[in-house]
């Protein structure tokens, strides 16, 4: 069975050449390419999205927000309409905001933001789900590695 694949917001900019953010684009594309090929089922997180959408709207002249705002919208529009390689996740409901905050100030002592924090509620529900299958969370974050290292995302 093919792994199931989280992506991260690191990730997103990147696949989506964000200017002044995107620095490992072409590696980032090839690793893609190798996941595609090899069946793996990506997930793009809402926080992921979201995430993405600022950081778009944030950097670049006016010419290159625009060109990467158009394709952000492509890449977004075409995974909602199951014609990506992307399945969108984590549409937000009112408990699962409830749950994250009583749990956000623990998370922000460790450097994790709200994104970071829906990102792993998503890991553990997929592992949940699918307990034969490897689950992982691609991503380039900072604040993500203390809990590769503690063993939450595997």
């Amino acid at each position: 069975m093919s792994a199931i694949c989280l992506i991260d917001t690191t990730i997103f900019v990147e696949i989506l050449d964000v200017p002044m953010k995107a620095t490992q684009h072409e590696q980032v594309l090839s690793e893609l390419e190798a996941k595609i090929q090899n069946g793996e089922t990506l997930f793009l997180p809402m926080a992921a999205i979201l995430e993405a959408g600022n950081h778009v709207a944030q950097n670049g002249d006016g010419g290159q927000r625009r060109e990467c705002a158009n394709k952000f919208v492509i890449q977004v529009q075409q995974a909602l309409n199951e014609q990506s390689p992307f399945k969108p996740i984590s549409f937000l409901k009112p408990e699962n905001l409830q749950q994250w905050l009583s749990e956000f100030p623990d998370s922000a002592m460790r450097g994790q933001g709200l994104g970071d924090l829906s990102i792993l509620h998503d890991f553990n529900k997929i592992c949940n789900q699918n307990p034969r299958r490897r689950v992982y969370v691609w991503s380039l974050d900072e604040h993500l590695s203390p809990l590769l290292q503690e063993g939450w995302i595997r």
